[in-house]
């Protein structure tokens, strides 16, 4: 018969008799073995087994496989995946543990800021390049990989944040295998019901769960996903055990829950964001509409042959620039200025004095990232409602 203390101390048999409904949240920093035996043949990878909460977690595995079912969902393809602590983890985890001194990455300039700061300002420090090009210059694309073999990452976002600006997957992913590279997409904005870059070529994806995954801005969660079950497990799930970027099993459960809502999130988000651009773009005081729904778009035919319909965010510029932008936005009573996406309700954010705020001017506005564009993550509310926010705050 144990004493007091040690019966206060001790876990306590778990009562459960069958099955439950929902994923259990695996609250726990380590898991026992049976005999001292088994805990050998787990740390050395002869059976499978959880040990210690920043190798793995069954909730957040459950999570992570079931978002890596998703993108390679009516293929017969296998994919690999980590969730992370952020999105911002699950991309500087791809990088460090793919690349090192001396290699170098090349992506567009008109990634994510925060995307763009991690690069310059972590990445870089590490000895690793960044070199910018429109990576749907397939012709230029193809002569800086052919002159530079130390480019051994490309790296895209389609549809890019804020401009929305698309990348053809496909053709791009083409030109990069045929020089023996790696190709990596933020699929964060499209997410795998409306875009599943495995199928057209690229090697990795991640998302930041944050958003549309999770939808209902209650976690911040991250994951990469890939289809190189060695080079995944020895470089990427390894660089994360031991850099301690782990997801927590309560930030990996409540995207799991999340994600149950999908589907009909996302088809709410698209039509409801393409009604809004379509009334924004005829508006006297817009002079630029930036959603790839449209057929104004400059890359709405690319977004068209990739994506099962064209997401649920915009941006757009007034005729009257940066200070009609500020006064529009605080004129807002129903949209929420709030710097994240992908929630349920519509969230409007000023990149230049946010998100981009640390790029560089100059290369934030060759982008297209102007001081006085707007992004707006669009809701699944009543349509008329944003609407009428949106055009009173305007006029």
């Amino acid at each position: 018969m144990l004493r007091f203390e040690s019966m206060t101390v001790r876990e306590w048999p778990d009562p459960k008799t069958t099955k439950p409904h929902i994923l259990p949240i695996y609250a726990t920093s380590s898991f026992n073995f049976d005999d001292i035996q088994q805990g050998m043949r787990i740390f050395a990878k002869e059976e499978q087994g959880h040990t210690y909460g920043r190798y793995g977690n069954p909730t957040a595995e459950a999570t992570a496989s079931k978002i890596a079912a998703l993108e390679t969902y009516g293929s017969n393809m296998e994919a690999y995946a980590v969730m992370t602590n952020s999105g911002m983890a699950a991309v500087h985890i791809l990088v460090t543990g793919l690349l090192q001194s001396g290699d170098k990455i090349l992506s567009q300039p008109n990634v994510y800021g925060g995307t763009t700061e991690l690069l310059q300002q972590v990445i870089k420090q590490r000895g690793i390049e960044i070199v910018y090009a429109d990576l749907n210059e397939l012709n230029q694309v193809e002569e800086i990989l052919k002159n530079d073999p130390s480019i051994k990452l490309i790296y895209l976002e389609t549809p890019a944040n804020p401009t929305l600006s698309c990348v053809d997957i496909a053709a791009l992913s083409a030109i990069v295998k045929k020089h023996n590279r790696w190709t990596a997409i933020d699929n964060t904005f499209a997410t795998p019901y409306l875009q599943q870059p495995f199928k057209l070529g690229v090697d990795f994806v991640l998302h930041s769960t944050t958003k549309y995954l999770n939808g209902h801005g209650n976690s911040i969660a991250g994951i990469v996903i890939g289809r190189d079950k060695d080079l995944f497990t020895n470089r990427i799930w390894n660089t994360m055990k031991l850099t301690g970027a782990n997801c927590s099993p309560f930030e990996a459960w409540l995207v799991y829950q999340g994600m149950k809502t999908l589907a009909l999130r996302m088809d709410k988000h698209c039509s409801n964001a393409q009604l809004i651009a379509t009334t924004l773009e005829n508006h006297p005081e817009v002079a630029t509409v930036n959603y790839p729904g449209l057929v104004s778009h400059s890359h709405h035919h690319i977004a068209k042959k990739q994506m099962r319909a064209f997401g649920g965010m915009m941006s757009f510029e007034l005729k009257k620039g940066y200070d009609k932008a500020l006064s529009t936005m605080n004129k807002l009573k129903f949209c929420s200025l709030a710097p994240t996406l992908g929630d349920v309700d519509t969230l409007i954010l000023h990149p230049a004095s946010s998100s981009h705020l640390r790029v560089d001017p100059d290369m934030r506005r060759k982008a297209g990232i102007s001081d006085g564009l707007i992004r707006i993550s669009v809701g699944i509310e009543d349509p008329q409602d944003i609407l009428d926010d949106l055009l009173q705050a305007i006029e």
